[in-house]
């Protein structure tokens, strides 16, 4: 009997620590870079802006940061946003504002905010692109697909 309880009670210590093991890889911070471009803009562009869109995903909080830094814009940035939940080519509405709402955004525009675990799914699919706008281009003058990388 003794030797079934100790038997019992080593395979639950290794489950658990199969599961912590799992929990730790699955919640590895990631950081990468996305390009912006007008010839990403849906429809595309006539632009020289560019600019660069550097994250951070840490799918333990669901939290993402931002340092997006741009130049080029053919006049002057109104607003930035996450949009989603849309496949690269499509469009969708903002669904994160990266820039203060109601002001022009900064240069470089950085923040942090936690997704919901539904935005947290489409963030990770790559369902979702960042849009800087301008004044001649409301709708969007630079973009680029959120494509985190996998693994």
């Amino acid at each position: 009997m003794k030797v079934l309880k100790r038997q019992s009670a080593l395979i639950s210590c290794v489950i658990l620590l199969g599961f912590v093991h799992a929990e730790a890889v699955v919640a590895d911070p990631t950081s990468f870079k996305v390009p912006l471009s007008g010839a990403q803009d849906v429809p595309p562009v006539d632009t020289t802006a560019t600019g660069t869109a550097e994250l951070t995903y840490d799918p333990a909080t669901r939290v993402v940061t931002w340092n997006i830094s741009y130049t080029g814009l053919s006049s002057a940035p109104t607003m930035a946003h996450f949009h989603g939940p849309a496949p690269e080519g499509k469009n969708a509405p903002p669904t994160i504002w990266l820039s203060i709402q109601g002001k022009p955004p900064a240069n470089p525009i950085t923040g942090s905010a936690t997704l919901t675990p539904d935005q947290a799914k489409q963030f990770s699919e790559g369902q979702w692109y960042v849009n800087v706008h301008s004044q001649s281009h409301p709708a969007g003058e630079i973009r680029g697909q959120v494509v985190p990388p996998k693994g």
